[in-house]
């Protein structure tokens, strides 16, 4: 068995491998826009090959900004036997490739939100998620995807707060207040690896880097002028998003999430946005009740395999 990267001339056995359906995110039409955009790269993607044949396929997603990917998109599979330990030699090749200290890899997976009834959708699952397992990405978080469209109708604008622009380190600042208790996975995970300041800042150039305006960020204040939190609408590849809602600890429990929420949701309709979509954590319920409250409607759920926290 040989791994390797791959090269143009594998360029029509991907397209073929790609076209099978599962739970694999890439798809025929999107493999090469990413590739085009450089999201995905030969140098992000490996292959098993026996006697000159391509048997196994993983496809990595990365930003264009990025050195290493950050998330599996695909493992294919055309050998015979079981695929799962050949998928977790291709993981960990992939893992061995990246200088210590970058950010730990993740696999993600779309799925609609009845999945777990759909026993298709379940058998393609399981062995990639043992084969990610058996790399070391044991942890699973399963986030609630949520979405609003322009015909479900705006939600109330907030009365009591009023936003306001910002510069880079007072989000750093509000980055960093608004982890403390947070019920996000993702920074648990990223305080553990990084530390407060750290994942605060890790975070600023993460959401600067996406394809979202910067000048839509804004502060939000309450009549006495206290800070309550943040509102960051943005946008990714799939069109605009909720990008971050943080309420700093001293403000919590009041509902200021709902007047977050829909500062957002306006200022995104502003731009022209028909579709808002945004995930948050199946245990974060505070926040999925807001969203439901501000007419957005649960449409599906994205489970994330990672590596546990240290």
């Amino acid at each position: 068995m040989t791994i390797r990267n791959t090269v143009e001339a594998d360029l029509d056995t991907i397209h073929a491998l790609i076209e099978q359906k599962s739970v694999n995110i890439t798809n025929p039409d999107g493999y090469d826009e990413y590739v085009a955009a450089g999201m995905y790269r030969d140098e992000w993607t490996w292959v098993v090959e026996e006697d000159g044949k391509i048997q196994a396929l993983a496809i990595w997603w990365g930003r264009d900004v990025d050195e290493h990917p950050y998330s599996i998109d695909g493992l294919y599979y055309v050998g015979d036997g079981d695929p799962a330990p050949v998928w977790t030699a291709l993981i960990k090749h992939a893992i061995a490739a990246r200088p210590d200290g970058f950010e730990p890899p993740e696999y993600h997976f779309f799925l609609d939100a009845d999945w777990q009834d759909d026993p298709a959708v379940v058998a393609e699952l399981e062995p990639r998620a043992q084969a990610a397992a058996a790399a070391g990405l044991t942890a699973v978080t399963d986030r609630l995807r949520y979405e609003w469209r322009s015909e479900y109708g705006l939600p109330k604008r907030s009365t009591r707060l009023r936003f306001e622009p910002a510069d880079d380190e007072a989000f750093v600042d509000v980055f960093a207040r608004v982890s403390q208790g947070s019920l996000d996975a993702a920074t648990a995970r990223e305080i553990a690896r990084l530390g407060v300041e750290g994942a605060a800042r890790a975070d600023l150039e993460s959401y600067k880097s996406m394809q979202g305006d910067r000048s839509w960020w804004r502060l939000a204040y309450d009549a006495e002028d206290d800070l309550v939190g943040f509102a960051m609408p943005s946008a990714n590849a799939g069109g605009p998003v909720v990008g971050y809602i943080g309420v700093v600890p001293e403000h919590r429990g009041q509902g200021y999430v709902d007047d977050l929420l829909a500062e957002i949701t306006h200022v995104l309709a502003e731009t022209g946005a028909e579709r808002i979509r945004s995930d948050t954590d199946f245990g974060n319920v505070p926040m999925a009740k807001s969203f439901v409250r501000q007419g957005y409607r649960n449409f599906a759920v994205r489970r994330v395999l990672s590596f546990p926290e240290s």
